[in-house]
């Protein structure tokens, strides 16, 4: 095989992140569209958006299966031209099972895709000698922003939702047609178990990776509330807040790779983890709108780089399979997508949505405390 350290393998997996980022933003602007087709409510569009993240954990799981078997290259390739070709199913839809049908298969599609590039990204990471997870993930953000954009300017255009995933499909198809041949051939194929139950370092790394994932997860669906809530911004300012949280993460992973260089894992972890909790404090405490936003900003820079740091340890762990521990990884930090903003909400209504955050800043303090465990040689 050859090396993975080469510029096309680089390029291959940077647009495997891309697209997976793209597509998973493009669904988001169909959603009120959906709704209206089917003439549902609140309540079973949120059983319908379940199917999603179920498709997407179920394929995570048989991701990790399957590369450490076949590799990740056909998976990132089926991933990826599975959210191509089922995009399109979502705007025409017209019933709750064929909809729920189709997020399930779009969800799969990027639950494959999700671990398949991660597992291809600690191959081409490690034999380049250098940090280069942080700016392959930050390709995943710059993905996002660009589908939500240019599905919400394409839909503003009165073009239909069918013609307008359509356009979207075509530019995934294109890029998965430049990915594919530059793809390494054969990645962590391995001929022990092909399952390892979460264990020893991983489990510790899965469990922080759950946590990180939370706070990107609640910052998206409680950040708006919580400052709103204290009367520091108006209904239609709230989403400034998780704006400049994710151009904040964004930023701070295109450098990533870069600080990650200079000073290494362990501090990457604890300081990382420090600011986004002294980001927490901020904006917990925050007097006026302004001071708010800076909290914003610093659990964006803080959190930016912990999930790459956290699959680089994957990599370099030597109690499981690389493969498998990354699919431990990525399913567990999806299930704390999923299930910790219900969390946050459930703490919310017993003591408030501060004391939530509180408990969300006390979590990031187990990835600070946790930094030398995970990243000590041979753990």
């Amino acid at each position: 095989m050859l090396s993975a350290d080469r510029p096309a393998t680089r390029l291959a997996t940077r647009l495997s992140f891309l697209v997976a980022g793209f597509g998973i933003a493009c669904w988001a602007p169909l959603v009120p569209f959906a709704k209206a087709r089917l003439g549902v409510d609140d309540g079973v569009l949120g059983l319908l958006l379940l199917s999603l993240g179920i498709g997407s954990v179920v394929a995570m799981l048989l991701t990790g299966i399957m590369s450490a078997r076949y590799g990740s290259r056909p998976i990132i390739i089926g991933g990826g031209l599975g959210l191509a070709v089922v995009l399109p199913l979502l705007a025409v839809a017209n019933t709750s099972v064929t909809l729920a049908a189709a997020l399930f298969a779009f969800g799969a599609a990027l639950g494959s895709i999700d671990v398949a590039m991660n597992i291809h990204a600690v191959e081409v990471e490690r034999d380049a000698g250098r940090p280069l997870m942080s700016g392959f993930h930050a390709l995943f953000s710059i993905g996002g922003f660009a589908g939500s954009a240019l599905m919400t300017a394409l839909l503003s255009l009165q073009l239909g939702a069918l013609a307008c995933t359509l356009i979207c499909s075509v530019l995934m198809l294109i890029a998965m047609l430049l990915t594919a041949p530059r793809l390494l051939r054969s990645v962590q194929v391995q001929d022990g178990p092909l399952f390892v139950l979460p264990h020893g370092s991983v489990l510790l790394l899965a469990l922080l990776g759950a946590i990180t994932f939370l706070v990107e997860g609640a910052m998206l669906d409680w950040g708006a509330l919580l400052v709103i809530g204290a009367g520091l911004v108006s209904e239609a300012q709230g989403g400034i807040g998780y704006i400049v949280f994710s151009i904040a993460m964004t930023i701070g992973r295109l450098g990533g790779d870069a600080v990650v260089a200079r000073v290494g894992d362990r501090t990457t972890l604890v300081w990382g983890s420090i600011i986004a909790i002294a980001g927490f404090m901020v904006l917990l405490t925050a007097p006026v709108a302004a001071v708010a936003i800076t909290g914003f900003l610093l659990i964006g820079l803080g959190a930016s780089n912990l999930v790459p740091v956290l699959f680089r340890r994957a990599a370099r762990q030597t109690v499981m399979p690389t493969g498998l521990a990354v699919a431990a990884i990525t399913t567990a930090g999806y299930a704390g997508i999923l299930i910790g903003p219900a969390g946050v909400g459930f703490v919310a209504r017993l003591g408030g949505l501060p004391m939530a955050f509180w408990l969300l800043a006390a979590l990031m303090g187990l990835v600070t405390l946790s930094a030398r465990i995970v990243t000590r040689k041979g753990a």
